[in-house]
C-alpha cells in the first residue's frame, strides 16, 4: 500500500427535485460514470458553504443543505505510478433541495472530466451501473421516501 501523502474533505449533496436525483456525467479512467456533486472543502469553510459553492460551480443551482445522510472514507491507491500523490478522503454527504429553478443550465468551474448533469429517475438508481455501488445502495431507499438514517461508510 502506498501511504497518503495529506487528507482531502469534501463536501457532496444528494439533489432531490420531483423524483429524481441530480447527478455529475463524467469521463473517468476512459470511461463515462456519474458522481454526486461536490467537491473539495477549503480551509476556514464550513461544509454547508463548500457544498452551496461546488454544487453551483458543478452544475448552475443553487441547494439548501439538508441533513446529513452519510461519511465516506478512503483513500487513493495508486499502484501503477501514474497519479501525482495519493491522499486520504473523506466525503461528508449531505441531503439538499434545490432553491429555485432546477433546470440544469450548467456551472461556472466543471470538474475537468465532466461532461455533463443528469436528473435521473430515483427509480434507476438501483440499475444504475454507472454510478459507484457503494452509492446506489444507500440511495435505493429514497425510492421509498425513506430518508436514510446516517452512516459511516468505510472503504
Amino acid at each position: 500500500m502506498t501511504v497518503p501523502t495529506r487528507i482531502r474533505t469534501s463536501a457532496k449533496a444528494v439533489v432531490l427535485h420531483e423524483g429524481a436525483i441530480l447527478l455529475t456525467r463524467n469521463l473517468w479512467n476512459g470511461r463515462e460514470c456519474h458522481f454526486l456533486p461536490g467537491g473539495g472543502q477549503e480551509t476556514g469553510e464550513v461544509l454547508p458553504d463548500a457544498l452551496r459553492r461546488e454544487v453551483l460551480e458543478e452544475t448552475g443551482l443553487t441547494v439548501e443543505v439538508g441533513p446529513l445522510l452519510w461519511v465516506l472514507e478512503g483513500w487513493t491507491e495508486d499502484t501503477a505510478g501514474l497519479a501525482s500523490e495519493n491522499f486520504h478522503r473523506v466525503e461528508i454527504v449531505f441531503l439538499c433541495s434545490v432553491e429555485g429553478s432546477a433546470e440544469l443550465v450548467g456551472g461556472t468551474e466543471q470538474d475537468i472530466d465532466q461532461i455533463g448533469l443528469d436528473w435521473v429517475p430515483l427509480e434507476r438508481i438501483a440499475s444504475l451501473g454507472t454510478l459507484s455501488r457503494r452509492y446506489r445502495d444507500h440511495l435505493t431507499p429514497l425510492t421509498t421516501g425513506t430518508v436514510p438514517r446516517a452512516a459511516y461508510l468505510e472503504r
